[in-house]
């Protein structure tokens, strides 16, 4: 499914459920694409809580970009692909999220969509070797429910369970959270279902 945006065309693919609960829009890191292992991983298990999941990839990876550019630009552009995905599933609750640099738009931008709930894997705390430039304010104004899932050998950092609704820190995992993808998305389905309850869009 393409959307238009104000920042050039997105593109969705979309896995939807006989019964759907609520509706998942998730998305990539700066340089990754949608069928990162643990996007994959999240999906599965979301659809089997009744998830409809949407894996969009944004406009700036559509132009062949590695990078987001204006972190502006690219939540606008966001806000007006979520509208576009909810407009085809009316009533559905939203929850969004995302890896790495998906997840930080996941969080400054759920208030403004309407989310109820943030999924940010591999959340990038601070880039490498750089922990003074934290990013943690991002988590704390996401204004909604947010679960965290990192590696403890995530050169990104891991942030601390304060600035979190739930933290889950895989052992053994880094930044691309490859090693056991299944738990991953086992962590996000148990979460998602306590939290997207039915009737609460």
């Amino acid at each position: 499914m393409e959307i238009a945006t104000p920042h050039g065309p997105a593109v969705a693919e979309i896995d939807e459920v006989a019964d759907p609960r609520f509706l998942l829009v998730l998305t990539h890191g700066s340089a990754g694409g949608v069928d990162a292992v643990d996007l994959l991983a999240v999906r599965d298990a979301a659809a089997g809580i009744g998830g409809v999941v949407a894996r969009v990839l944004q406009p700036f990876r559509m132009r062949g970009a590695r990078a987001p550019g204006s972190a502006v630009k690219q939540d606008e552009a966001w806000t007006a692909l979520v509208a576009g995905l909810r407009a085809r599933y009316p009533g559905l609750p939203l929850a969004q999220g995302g890896r790495s640099n998906g997840a930080r738009v996941a969080c400054r931008t759920a208030l403004q969509v309407g989310a109820e709930a943030v999924v940010a894997l591999a959340f990038p705390l601070h880039p490498p070797g750089k922990p003074e430039r934290s990013r943690a304010g991002e988590l704390r104004a996401a204004g909604v429910d947010v679960l965290v899932v990192n590696g403890d050998r995530d050169p990104f950092g891991v942030p601390e369970p304060a600035d979190t609704t739930r933290l889950v820190v895989l052992p053994g995992e880094g930044h691309d959270l490859k090693k056991d993808p299944a738990r991953v998305g086992e962590v996000v389905a148990e979460w998602l279902g306590a939290t997207m309850r039915p009737g609460s869009a």
